[in-house]
């Protein structure tokens, strides 16, 4: 479940980026970059886990499923943390800098 949450992830953000963000001024593509390599990381690790359990790996028990679940919920959330500090510090549009000027 976490291979399949990161890839979905990567995949809705790489369209975003191809669609929407052609000039790359909202960094969308780092995101879609982070999603990847999260992606990469839990395929990974889902070899290495076949290696080890064999054929019961396609066969999980359902609070197992539970779990990794969050857990791929979790990277993403983490992973648009870090663009969005990313993004607010950039301040591709300068609103961030407009809000404290009218202070």
């Amino acid at each position: 479940m976490t291979l399949l949450t990161a890839v979905i992830a990567a995949i809705i953000s790489t369209v975003i980026w191809y669609q929407k963000d052609a000039g790359n001024q909202m960094k969308t593509g780092t995101l879609a970059l982070v999603y990847w390599g999260a992606s990469l990381m839990w395929f990974v690790d889902a070899v290495f886990e076949y290696a080890e359990l064999g054929v019961a790996y396609f066969t999980p028990e359902p609070a197992d499923m539970l779990n990794d679940f969050f857990l791929g919920i979790s990277v993403v959330a983490f992973g648009m943390l870090i663009w969005l500090a990313m993004v607010l510090i950039r301040d591709p549009k300068g609103v961030v800098r407009r809000a404290l000027a009218k202070r």
